[in-house]
């Protein structure tokens, strides 16, 4: 049998989650106290402090939640014809994830936090291309598969994070023309 969350344990994690993130938008996280979480999610420290220790295991848990729903996401991504058609539906997957959760990303950078967003998306994307590797054989090149993943992973990495930082520079369609013109077809 599934377990189940307490419907109030999940709002009081919603209110928290929510309060962090929209606190993160005008301090550094170091700069929050657990009282104003508290005062931002409108619940008492006891309360606060019977689901977590401190503010960084909210921080960590609020990650974990953000990663499993990109996880889920990229979950989607079941129509392989061939190496560079996974990569490209993965990076929109990514981007897609990232667009709709904007304002979660970029409370985390404004918080000068940008290598847990980096950290993010490489724990995930290595993951579901390990998996991927494993169920679909996607790579059959030369080069090593851990090289592979971090050398696309990285400048896909740094596409997002200008994406982030530069919200009108390029639309999310420009960038995926863009970053298919240069994934070249054997991969």
């Amino acid at each position: 049998m599934k377990e189940t969350k307490d419907l109030r344990v999940i709002k009081t994690q919603k209110a928290l989650f929510d309060a962090i993130i929209k606190l993160m938008r005008n301090k550094a996280f170091e700069e929050i106290k657990v009282a104003d979480i508290c005062h931002e999610a409108l619940i008492n420290r006891s309360t606060f402090y019977a689901h977590y220790n401190d503010k960084y295991e909210l921080l960590v848990d609020f990650i974990e939640e953000l990663k499993n729903t990109l996880l889920k996401a990229l979950e989607e991504n079941t129509h392989i014809v061939n190496t560079k058609n996974y990569y490209m539906e993965m990076i929109r997957l990514i981007l897609d994830h990232v667009e709709l959760k904007r304002d979660i990303y970029s409370s985390i950078l404004m918080s000068n936090r940008s290598s847990i967003i980096i950290d993010i998306l490489v724990e995930v994307a290595v993951k579901d291309i390990n998996k991927r590797i494993e169920i679909d054989n996607i790579h059959k090149g030369n080069v090593p598969t851990d090289i592979l993943v971090k050398f696309y992973l990285g400048a896909v990495t740094g596409v997002i994070m200008d994406f982030l930082n530069n919200k009108n520079k390029y639309s999310k369609q420009e960038l995926l023309t863009y970053l298919d013109e240069l994934m070249p077809e054997i991969i």
